[in-house]
């Protein structure tokens, strides 16, 4: 991946630049993560050798990430929520030790009323209250603040790369 001279056409993500082909080959991946390096290839006007090389790249940078992404109630996982949480001291340390605990897919550090939002998955109620009675044990963490989801109505990951 070549630098540009348009700064507005390029971007540095952990050591890989980000042309206009690689935001391409991106979103392409945003639409379809299982199309082969061929067909990226003809989207975005390289050859297939150019595109597995490229993809590489982005893989092993962490700027993209390939997975399945499945529906957790067709999977038993009949219970959701975000914890909000209020933490004293240090939020990297609350964050990483919430991470580390199973059933938690999801923390972000945050400003506003809450720390850290953490999203939970668990099979029922009961596994939902042992991974709150574990994040409420962490050291640091202060309060909580469950929002159970009753319904999904979107979830996207194709925000394109803009």
């Amino acid at each position: 991946m070549t630098e540009q001279s348009d700064p507005h056409h390029t971007r540095r993500a952990n050591g890989v630049v980000l042309d206009d082909t690689a935001k391409h080959i991106i979103e392409v991946l945003q639409e379809d993560g299982r199309r082969s390096y061929a067909a990226i290839g003809k989207a975005v006007g390289l050859s297939e050798a150019a595109v597995r090389q490229r993809v590489q790249r982005l893989l092993e940078a962490g700027v993209v990430q390939v997975v399945g992404v499945t529906d957790p109630l067709m999977l038993g996982f009949n219970r959701q929520a975000m914890i909000g949480v209020r933490t004293t001291g240090d939020l990297n340390t609350a964050a990483d030790a919430i991470a580390e605990i199973e059933g938690v897919d999801y923390v972000v550090i945050t400003a506003g009323s809450f720390d850290l939002l953490v999203e939970v998955v668990a099979e029922d109620d009961p596994r939902l209250l042992d991974i709150l009675a574990t994040i409420r044990a962490v050291d640091t963490v202060a309060s909580t603040e469950t929002f159970l989801y009753l319904k999904l109505r979107k979830q996207t990951y194709a925000w394109g790369t803009r």
